[in-house]
């Protein structure tokens, strides 16, 4: 189960990168094979975050849920390479009541 709170540090961790390179790959489906494309982080709302493809300046937005669902992978340019955007652990129910 996906969290509120899980989505929220995943906000966190994309608004430190607004304004950064990334990649993404989307799984169309099946028999498809699946899509990449270059775009620039341009927002982070709560539930999505926006982009804005390099290729034909279009924009693009996608839901927080579809990465950690993997429907959607990110990787983010750093300056020397991509490397892949981790969405945080999702900590089950038993596990937050450990924590608390």
């Amino acid at each position: 189960m996906i969290y509120k709170s899980d989505i929220m540090n995943l906000r966190k961790d994309m608004e430190a990168k607004i304004g950064q390179k990334i990649i993404i790959k989307e799984s169309p489906g099946k028999r498809s094979k699946p899509l990449e494309k270059e775009a620039i982080i341009e927002q982070a709302y709560p539930s999505y975050f926006r982009v804005k493809f390099e290729e034909n300046e279009r924009r693009g937005s996608y839901n927080y849920t579809d990465i950690f669902t993997k429907s959607v992978e990110v990787q983010v340019f750093d300056g020397e390479q991509f490397t892949a955007l981790e969405p945080p652990a999702i900590i089950s129910k038993k596990n937050r009541e450990e924590f608390a």
